[in-house]
């Protein structure tokens, strides 16, 4: 994840560049169920509106909770699915809460309404994070359901009403790239925390969707809109929170960003770039899935690393015997082409191993999606 305002106010007030802090542990997203209301377009987990057979029970949801938590595990997002859809989701998230876990949700928001918020306040979310594809129709198309929008937007409203944070998530494509500008213009109108926009990443059906993943010039368009939008928010000094995932090319992007706006800035963000290091899959970011198997990230789920029902997390997470999780862990990372011979692989890391995967069979070729041009990345 690219914390883009971070950067960015870094930018309006330099400051020495700390020492780098080496997380307790990975930030585990949970996919509780993977039954859900809706069956959207590009989702990873390929849920539907039906229980599938084999997933955690409530206590052996607790038991491997707290071996996360003596692992150093600092925060859950609890996912699906639709996580709303989980009899005992206000039992599991207030259980992490009590042992000191951040937690936060992800929803489609559609199932949030004025009959339930209460429970989504007293269950103590740190955040919710609510899914839009764009406004109106477009977002209804994604979501393959008239009417998502509206009830979606109802949720995003009475969480902000009722003091949860809530933030949006967007993942562009072709389809939806023109709907960027009204959905950043409703972050003004609804108040709304934090923005969250996502590449598309090539898992479940965002896999066999991946004809419509934004071509390259749509996304450099995509991210100078984002990058405007957010220092225009700095400098008024009302910024909101924007970041971006599944593309660590984007902190690369943004140094050539700074380095036309900013030159005497380039040295001191590139040194806080590469102290980020770009793609955390298999290192500071892990995935559960709902039978319980463990992934590297939540794009990895055609491959598991164990199961928590077999070995406990804390042992999976650690073990380098499988080749995917060795070259994740290593640095750097066994890279190959364009990825492998560029210039700033310590700001990007080799971005999403995931999609070169699909592409080639090989994790450590160069990745497709990758926005930079060779005399970007061969300067």
């Amino acid at each position: 994840m690219f914390r883009l305002t971070h950067f960015m106010q870094h930018l309006a007030r330099p400051a020495p560049l700390a020492a780098q802090r080496t997380p307790s542990g990975p930030v585990v997203i949970w996919n509780l169920l993977r039954r859900c209301n809706l069956t959207c377009k590009h989702c990873y987990s390929i849920s539907a509106d039906t229980d599938f057979p084999g997933e955690l029970s409530t206590e052996e949801i607790f038991t491997v909770m707290a071996d996360l938590k003596s692992f150093g595990v600092p925060a859950l997002i609890l996912s699906g699915g639709e996580p709303l859809l989980r009899p005992d989701i206000d039992a599991i998230a207030r259980r992490a809460r009590d042992i000191g876990f951040y937690v936060g949700l992800s929803s489609n928001g559609t199932l949030i309404n004025p009959g339930n918020i209460d429970r989504i306040v007293a269950a103590g979310f740190d955040y919710v994070g609510i899914s839009l594809d764009g406004i109106g129709a477009t977002h209804d198309r994604f979501r393959r359901q008239p009417g998502a929008f509206a009830a979606s937007l109802n949720g995003i409203r009475l969480c902000r009403e009722r003091g949860v944070k809530v933030g949006v998530r967007f993942t562009l494509t072709e389809d939806n790239a023109d709907d960027l500008p009204r959905l950043l213009a409703l972050l003004e109108t609804e108040q709304i925390d934090k923005f969250y926009f996502s590449h598309l990443n090539y898992a479940g059906r965002g896999n066999r969707n991946r004809k419509d993943d934004a071509h390259h010039a749509t996304t450099r368009q995509a991210m100078d809109r984002l990058f405007s939008t957010c220092w225009r928010g700095i400098q008024e000094g009302r910024p909101r929170e924007f970041v971006t995932g599944n593309h660590d090319a984007d902190g690369v992007y943004f140094l050539l960003w700074v380095r036309q706006r900013f030159p005497e800035q380039e040295a001191q963000l590139r040194a806080r770039l590469a102290q980020w290091g770009g793609n955390a899959s298999g290192v500071n970011v892990a995935n559960i899935d709902n039978l319980g198997n463990v992934h590297p990230d939540t794009m990895w789920w055609h491959h598991s690393l164990g199961n928590v029902r077999d070995r406990p997390f804390s042992q999976i997470w650690t073990d380098t015997s499988d080749p995917l999780m060795a070259g994740l862990k290593a640095k750097p990372r066994p890279l190959k082409g364009r990825c492998g011979s560029c210039a700033y692989r310590d700001i990007c890391g080799g971005n999403t191993r995931v999609r070169a995967q699909q592409l080639t069979g090989d994790p450590w070729a160069e990745d497709p999606a990758c926005y930079l041009s060779d005399q970007e990345i061969h300067p």
